[in-house]
Protein backbone atom coordinates (compact mmCIF):
# COMPACT_ATOMS: atom_id res chain seq x y z
CA UNK A 1 0.00 0.00 0.00
CA UNK A 2 3.02 2.35 0.98
CA UNK A 3 4.22 1.83 -2.48
CA UNK A 4 1.08 2.49 -4.16
CA UNK A 5 0.58 5.93 -2.60
CA UNK A 6 4.21 6.46 -3.24
CA UNK A 7 3.67 5.66 -7.14
CA UNK A 8 0.28 7.91 -7.14
CA UNK A 9 2.19 10.68 -5.55
CA UNK A 10 5.04 10.86 -7.49
CA UNK A 11 2.41 11.11 -10.70
CA UNK A 12 0.48 13.93 -9.07
CA UNK A 13 3.89 16.09 -8.33
CA UNK A 14 4.94 15.33 -11.66
CA UNK A 15 2.04 16.29 -13.11
CA UNK A 16 2.08 19.17 -11.08
CA UNK A 17 5.22 19.68 -12.46
CA UNK A 18 4.57 19.65 -15.84
CA UNK A 19 1.45 21.67 -16.08
CA UNK A 20 3.45 24.12 -13.70
CA UNK A 21 6.12 24.41 -16.47
CA UNK A 22 3.49 24.51 -19.66
CA UNK A 23 0.44 26.44 -18.41
CA UNK A 24 -1.18 26.19 -22.06
CA UNK A 25 -1.56 22.51 -21.29
CA UNK A 26 -3.09 22.84 -18.07
CA UNK A 27 -5.61 25.43 -19.96
CA UNK A 28 -6.03 22.69 -22.86
CA UNK A 29 -6.92 19.73 -20.71
CA UNK A 30 -9.60 22.28 -18.95
CA UNK A 31 -10.80 23.22 -22.68
CA UNK A 32 -10.98 20.18 -23.86
CA UNK A 33 -14.18 18.68 -22.43
CA UNK A 34 -16.33 21.61 -23.22
CA UNK A 35 -14.75 22.09 -26.16
CA UNK A 36 -15.59 18.66 -27.57
CA UNK A 37 -19.03 19.41 -26.17
CA UNK A 38 -19.86 22.07 -28.27
CA UNK A 39 -17.74 20.77 -31.15
CA UNK A 40 -19.49 17.51 -31.63
CA UNK A 41 -23.52 18.25 -29.62
CA UNK A 42 -23.79 21.81 -31.07
CA UNK A 43 -21.55 22.33 -34.16
CA UNK A 44 -22.11 18.75 -35.11
CA UNK A 45 -26.28 19.00 -35.24
CA UNK A 46 -25.80 22.28 -37.19
CA UNK A 47 -23.58 20.86 -39.78
CA UNK A 48 -25.69 17.73 -40.12
CA UNK A 49 -28.67 20.13 -40.25
CA UNK A 50 -27.49 21.63 -42.80
CA UNK A 51 -26.50 18.19 -44.64
CA UNK A 52 -30.26 17.57 -44.60
CA UNK A 53 -31.13 20.78 -46.14
CA UNK A 54 -29.23 19.73 -49.16
CA UNK A 55 -31.10 16.51 -50.01
CA UNK A 56 -34.95 16.17 -50.83
CA UNK A 57 -38.18 14.50 -50.19
CA UNK A 58 -39.39 11.58 -52.97
CA UNK A 59 -42.74 12.45 -53.60
CA UNK A 60 -43.96 8.81 -54.30
CA UNK A 61 -42.16 6.99 -51.55
CA UNK A 62 -41.81 9.67 -48.85
CA UNK A 63 -38.49 8.96 -48.04
CA UNK A 64 -35.10 11.43 -47.99
CA UNK A 65 -33.18 10.95 -51.34
CA UNK A 66 -29.52 11.54 -49.87
CA UNK A 67 -27.85 13.13 -52.91
CA UNK A 68 -26.75 16.60 -52.44
CA UNK A 69 -29.47 19.07 -54.25
CA UNK A 70 -30.53 22.96 -53.99
CA UNK A 71 -34.31 21.70 -55.21
CA UNK A 72 -35.49 21.70 -51.06
CA UNK A 73 -34.42 25.58 -51.06
CA UNK A 74 -36.22 26.32 -54.35
CA UNK A 75 -39.51 24.94 -52.24
CA UNK A 76 -38.70 28.13 -50.09
CA UNK A 77 -39.76 30.41 -52.85
CA UNK A 78 -43.04 28.87 -53.50
CA UNK A 79 -45.98 31.48 -52.31
CA UNK A 80 -46.59 29.82 -49.76
CA UNK A 81 -42.99 29.57 -47.91
CA UNK A 82 -42.73 33.08 -48.75
CA UNK A 83 -45.59 33.89 -46.93
CA UNK A 84 -44.52 31.92 -43.75
CA UNK A 85 -40.99 33.57 -43.85
CA UNK A 86 -42.52 37.13 -44.55
CA UNK A 87 -45.33 36.53 -41.35
CA UNK A 88 -42.46 35.47 -39.25
CA UNK A 89 -39.93 38.39 -40.11
CA UNK A 90 -42.43 41.34 -39.72
CA UNK A 91 -43.69 39.56 -36.38
CA UNK A 92 -40.18 39.72 -34.88
CA UNK A 93 -39.72 42.63 -36.12
CA UNK A 94 -42.63 44.55 -35.19
CA UNK A 95 -42.14 42.85 -31.12
CA UNK A 96 -38.74 43.86 -30.92
CA UNK A 97 -40.01 47.48 -31.80
CA UNK A 98 -42.50 47.29 -29.54
CA UNK A 99 -40.60 45.85 -26.63
CA UNK A 100 -38.21 48.69 -26.90
CA UNK A 101 -40.25 51.63 -27.10
CA UNK A 102 -41.92 49.89 -23.87
CA UNK A 103 -38.65 49.01 -22.23
CA UNK A 104 -36.92 51.98 -22.47
CA UNK A 105 -38.35 54.01 -20.04
CA UNK A 106 -38.93 51.69 -17.45
CA UNK A 107 -35.43 51.18 -17.95
CA UNK A 108 -33.86 54.92 -17.92
CA UNK A 109 -36.30 55.14 -14.97
CA UNK A 110 -34.41 52.36 -13.04
CA UNK A 111 -30.65 53.58 -14.37
CA UNK A 112 -31.58 57.24 -13.15
CA UNK A 113 -33.73 57.45 -10.43
CA UNK A 114 -34.08 53.90 -9.08
CA UNK A 115 -31.94 53.62 -5.71
CA UNK A 116 -32.31 50.70 -2.71
CA UNK A 117 -35.01 49.42 -2.43
CA UNK A 118 -36.99 50.69 -5.56
CA UNK A 119 -34.05 49.24 -7.50
CA UNK A 120 -34.51 46.03 -5.79
CA UNK A 121 -38.27 45.91 -6.65
CA UNK A 122 -37.67 46.82 -10.12
CA UNK A 123 -35.06 43.61 -10.61
CA UNK A 124 -37.46 42.08 -9.07
CA UNK A 125 -40.88 42.82 -10.44
CA UNK A 126 -38.56 42.33 -14.15
CA UNK A 127 -37.43 38.81 -13.77
CA UNK A 128 -40.36 37.50 -11.24
CA UNK A 129 -42.18 37.11 -14.84
CA UNK A 130 -39.04 34.50 -16.05
CA UNK A 131 -39.73 32.34 -12.86
CA UNK A 132 -42.75 31.17 -13.98
CA UNK A 133 -43.64 28.06 -16.73
CA UNK A 134 -43.42 29.16 -20.20
CA UNK A 135 -46.56 27.60 -20.94
CA UNK A 136 -48.60 28.50 -17.89
CA UNK A 137 -47.95 32.16 -19.41
CA UNK A 138 -49.07 31.62 -22.62
CA UNK A 139 -52.14 29.28 -21.57
CA UNK A 140 -52.82 32.47 -19.01
CA UNK A 141 -53.19 34.93 -21.88
CA UNK A 142 -54.79 33.04 -24.14
CA UNK A 143 -58.02 32.78 -21.45
CA UNK A 144 -57.35 36.98 -20.94
CA UNK A 145 -57.41 37.51 -24.62
CA UNK A 146 -59.96 34.52 -25.28
CA UNK A 147 -63.91 36.15 -26.61
CA UNK A 148 -64.72 35.17 -22.55
CA UNK A 149 -61.97 36.96 -21.28
CA UNK A 150 -61.01 39.93 -18.93
CA UNK A 151 -60.24 41.70 -22.08
CA UNK A 152 -63.19 41.49 -23.39
CA UNK A 153 -65.05 42.22 -19.92
CA UNK A 154 -63.35 45.08 -19.51
CA UNK A 155 -63.95 46.60 -22.61
CA UNK A 156 -68.02 45.91 -22.18
CA UNK A 157 -68.03 47.74 -18.88
CA UNK A 158 -66.27 50.29 -20.04
CA UNK A 159 -68.04 50.68 -23.10
CA UNK A 160 -65.44 50.25 -25.34
CA UNK A 161 -66.84 47.18 -27.01
CA UNK A 162 -67.00 48.97 -30.65
CA UNK A 163 -62.85 49.72 -30.08
CA UNK A 164 -62.22 46.32 -29.72
CA UNK A 165 -64.42 45.56 -32.35
CA UNK A 166 -62.62 47.97 -34.69
CA UNK A 167 -59.75 46.27 -33.98
CA UNK A 168 -60.60 42.56 -34.62
CA UNK A 169 -62.22 43.68 -37.69
CA UNK A 170 -59.15 45.19 -39.06
CA UNK A 171 -57.92 43.14 -42.37
CA UNK A 172 -55.04 40.28 -41.68
CA UNK A 173 -54.18 41.29 -37.95
CA UNK A 174 -58.15 40.82 -36.59
CA UNK A 175 -59.92 37.80 -35.75
CA UNK A 176 -62.65 36.33 -33.64
CA UNK A 177 -61.00 37.30 -30.62
CA UNK A 178 -57.99 38.36 -29.48
CA UNK A 179 -56.49 34.67 -28.83
CA UNK A 180 -57.25 33.83 -32.72
CA UNK A 181 -55.44 36.98 -33.83
CA UNK A 182 -52.25 38.12 -35.01
CA UNK A 183 -52.44 41.07 -31.97
CA UNK A 184 -52.70 38.37 -29.73
CA UNK A 185 -49.85 36.62 -30.74
CA UNK A 186 -48.08 39.98 -30.67
CA UNK A 187 -49.09 40.86 -27.37
CA UNK A 188 -48.25 36.97 -26.34
CA UNK A 189 -44.41 37.64 -27.83
CA UNK A 190 -44.10 41.06 -26.32
CA UNK A 191 -44.59 40.20 -22.72
CA UNK A 192 -43.39 36.86 -22.61
CA UNK A 193 -39.50 38.63 -24.30
CA UNK A 194 -40.16 42.26 -22.46
CA UNK A 195 -37.54 41.53 -19.91
CA UNK A 196 -35.18 40.15 -22.10
CA UNK A 197 -34.97 43.87 -23.46
CA UNK A 198 -34.83 45.69 -20.29
CA UNK A 199 -32.40 44.54 -18.92
CA UNK A 200 -29.21 44.78 -21.62
CA UNK A 201 -31.11 48.51 -21.75
CA UNK A 202 -30.64 49.51 -18.37
CA UNK A 203 -27.25 48.01 -18.24
CA UNK A 204 -26.13 50.54 -21.10
CA UNK A 205 -28.03 53.38 -19.66
CA UNK A 206 -25.93 52.43 -16.16
CA UNK A 207 -22.71 53.06 -18.09
CA UNK A 208 -23.42 56.67 -19.78
CA UNK A 209 -21.90 58.97 -17.62
CA UNK A 210 -24.25 61.79 -16.12
CA UNK A 211 -21.39 64.47 -16.55
CA UNK A 212 -22.27 64.15 -19.73
CA UNK A 213 -25.74 64.74 -19.32
CA UNK A 214 -24.86 67.81 -16.80
CA UNK A 215 -22.32 68.89 -19.66
CA UNK A 216 -25.36 68.86 -22.36
CA UNK A 217 -27.28 70.86 -19.78
CA UNK A 218 -25.04 73.18 -19.56
CA UNK A 219 -24.33 73.91 -23.19
CA UNK A 220 -27.75 75.12 -23.48
CA UNK A 221 -29.47 71.42 -24.53
CA UNK A 222 -32.95 71.09 -23.95
CA UNK A 223 -33.95 67.84 -22.54
CA UNK A 224 -35.13 66.38 -26.32
CA UNK A 225 -32.03 67.30 -27.58
CA UNK A 226 -30.33 66.28 -24.71
CA UNK A 227 -31.88 62.63 -24.44
CA UNK A 228 -31.75 62.59 -29.10
CA UNK A 229 -27.83 63.69 -28.88
CA UNK A 230 -26.28 62.19 -26.06
CA UNK A 231 -28.59 59.67 -24.36
CA UNK A 232 -29.53 57.60 -27.10
CA UNK A 233 -26.72 57.42 -29.11
CA UNK A 234 -24.60 56.26 -26.01
CA UNK A 235 -27.49 53.85 -24.81
CA UNK A 236 -28.41 52.30 -28.85
CA UNK A 237 -25.89 49.38 -27.88
CA UNK A 238 -28.15 47.99 -24.96
CA UNK A 239 -31.17 48.31 -27.47
CA UNK A 240 -29.38 46.44 -30.27
CA UNK A 241 -28.70 43.61 -26.95
CA UNK A 242 -31.68 43.70 -26.18
CA UNK A 243 -33.45 43.08 -29.50
CA UNK A 244 -30.99 40.25 -30.09
CA UNK A 245 -32.61 38.49 -27.66
CA UNK A 246 -36.65 39.23 -28.80
CA UNK A 247 -35.83 39.15 -32.43
CA UNK A 248 -34.11 35.72 -32.73
CA UNK A 249 -36.35 34.08 -29.87
CA UNK A 250 -39.43 35.53 -31.83
CA UNK A 251 -38.06 34.23 -35.02
CA UNK A 252 -37.30 30.81 -33.59
CA UNK A 253 -40.94 29.96 -31.67
CA UNK A 254 -43.39 28.03 -32.31
CA UNK A 255 -45.54 27.46 -29.63
CA UNK A 256 -47.05 31.12 -28.78
CA UNK A 257 -48.74 30.45 -32.08
CA UNK A 258 -50.06 27.02 -31.88
CA UNK A 259 -51.57 28.23 -28.70
CA UNK A 260 -52.72 31.94 -29.71
CA UNK A 261 -53.25 33.31 -32.78
CA UNK A 262 -55.26 31.76 -36.07
CA UNK A 263 -53.67 28.72 -38.13
CA UNK A 264 -51.30 30.48 -40.32
CA UNK A 265 -47.61 28.86 -39.50
CA UNK A 266 -44.66 30.88 -38.47
CA UNK A 267 -41.45 29.17 -39.44
CA UNK A 268 -41.25 27.55 -36.15
CA UNK A 269 -44.36 26.02 -36.67
CA UNK A 270 -43.91 25.04 -40.39
CA UNK A 271 -40.67 23.40 -39.02
CA UNK A 272 -42.32 21.46 -36.02
CA UNK A 273 -45.33 20.15 -38.31
CA UNK A 274 -42.55 19.29 -41.35
CA UNK A 275 -40.48 17.32 -39.11
CA UNK A 276 -43.40 15.59 -37.07
CA UNK A 277 -46.27 14.68 -39.24
CA UNK A 278 -45.06 15.44 -42.73
CA UNK A 279 -41.93 14.17 -42.02
CA UNK A 280 -39.97 16.45 -45.01
CA UNK A 281 -36.95 16.12 -43.12
CA UNK A 282 -35.31 18.35 -45.54
CA UNK A 283 -37.75 20.89 -45.95
CA UNK A 284 -37.86 21.51 -42.45
CA UNK A 285 -33.88 21.90 -42.48
CA UNK A 286 -33.96 24.74 -44.83
CA UNK A 287 -36.90 26.46 -43.15
CA UNK A 288 -34.20 25.96 -40.38
CA UNK A 289 -31.73 27.46 -41.96
CA UNK A 290 -32.81 31.34 -42.83
CA UNK A 291 -33.49 32.28 -39.45
CA UNK A 292 -29.97 31.01 -38.83
CA UNK A 293 -28.70 32.97 -41.92
CA UNK A 294 -30.95 36.10 -40.79
CA UNK A 295 -29.94 36.34 -37.05
CA UNK A 296 -26.25 35.52 -38.44
CA UNK A 297 -26.17 38.89 -40.67
CA UNK A 298 -27.91 40.61 -37.45
CA UNK A 299 -25.48 39.29 -34.96
CA UNK A 300 -22.69 41.04 -37.54
CA UNK A 301 -24.12 44.44 -37.69
CA UNK A 302 -25.15 44.11 -34.15
CA UNK A 303 -21.20 43.63 -33.52
CA UNK A 304 -19.99 46.62 -35.30
CA UNK A 305 -23.08 48.12 -33.49
CA UNK A 306 -21.34 47.18 -30.22
CA UNK A 307 -23.87 45.86 -28.43
CA UNK A 308 -21.46 42.81 -27.31
CA UNK A 309 -20.06 45.67 -24.71
CA UNK A 310 -23.83 46.09 -23.31
CA UNK A 311 -24.76 42.41 -22.57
Amino acid sequence: MTTATAARGGALSLAADLFFRRPWLLTFVLLLPPLLWIGVVYVGSLVALLLQSFYSLDDFSGLVIRELTLSTYAELLEPANIQVITRTFVMAAAVTLASAIIAFPIAYYAARFARGATKAFFYLAVMMPLWSSYLVKIYAWKLILAKEGIVTWAAAHLHLSWVLEGLLATPVIGGTSLSFSYIGTFLVFVYIWLPYMILPMQAALERVPRNYIEASADLGANPRQTFRKVIFPLALPGVVAGSIFTFSLTLGDYIVPQIVGNSRPFIGSAVYSLQGTAGDIPLAAAFTVIPMVIMGIYLMVAKRMGAFDAL
